[in-house]
Parts: structure tokens; C-alpha cells; sequence
């Protein structure tokens, strides 16, 4: 029940990070398709604070060298790529449905709520199985 609230804890700090570079991304650029560049943004900068927090707090990660967590990173991404289309299914339908920004945020909210929930059994699984303690 320890690492599940703990893990919520961090699923929330990586959600507001990608919601909030998102809507950063939103109020300073007006150029084509200010949206989609706002969620890709906010997924890169969500990914990596996610990342950084899972292998510390989650998986007590130690990688050997750069090369290595590299390569972790780079699966960590690889795993992430189901749940992202989780999370853009919900973001862009809510938009789409809604048009409003803070229904796409709400979207946005429940996808990544879902994909962390899908994202952990993964990592747990497959990125982390030698390092998870």
C-alpha cells in the first residue's frame, strides 16, 4: 500500500509538470497548432520528470554508468509510447468534445491517470526487473 501511495504521490507531481508546461506553451506561443505543440511539450517534460522520480523513488534505480541509464531511459520512452496514446486519446477527445481548455486539461488528467496506472505494471516488468527492489 506504501509504494501505491507513493507512487500516487509522484503521478501527480509528473501530471502537474506536463499539464503545466503545457499550458505555459499555451500562453506564450500564438503560432499553427498551438495545441498539439503544447501537448507534445508537456509529455517530453512530463516524461522526464516521471523518470527521475520512478527509478529513485519507485524502483530505488542505481544505473552503472550514462550509457546504462541511457538505455534505461530509452526503454523507460519505449513503454511509455502505449500509455502516451492513452493519454492523448483522452487529452484530444476531451478537446475535440468540450473545446475548452480546461476540459482538455480534465482529458489530459484521467489519460495519464490511466496510463500511469498501466505505465508502472510495465516498468515493474519490463525496465525496472533487475534494479526494482
Amino acid at each position: 500500500m506504501r509504494i501505491a501511495l507513493i507512487y500516487t504521490i509522484l503521478a501527480v507531481i509528473a501530471t502537474a509538470a506536463n499539464i503545466g508546461a503545457q499550458d505555459l506553451v499555451i500562453r506564450a506561443y500564438s503560432g499553427p497548432l498551438p495545441v498539439i505543440l503544447s501537448v507534445i511539450i508537456g509529455t517530453g517534460v512530463g516524461l522526464i520528470v516521471k523518470y527521475i522520480l520512478d527509478k529513485r523513488y519507485i524502483f530505488a534505480f542505481q544505473s552503472k554508468n550514462l550509457s546504462h541509464d541511457s538505455r534505461v531511459f530509452l526503454l523507460y520512452s519505449f513503454m511509455g509510447v502505449i500509455t502516451t496514446l492513452i493519454f492523448w486519446g483522452f487529452e484530444f477527445s476531451f478537446h475535440l468534445i468540450f473545446e475548452t481548455k480546461e476540459m482538455r486539461y480534465l482529458g489530459g488528467v484521467v489519460g495519464l491517470a490511466i496510463g500511469y496506472v498501466t505505465k508502472y505494471h510495465l516498468d515493474k516488468r519490463y525496465v525496472f526487473r533487475t534494479e526494482a527492489t
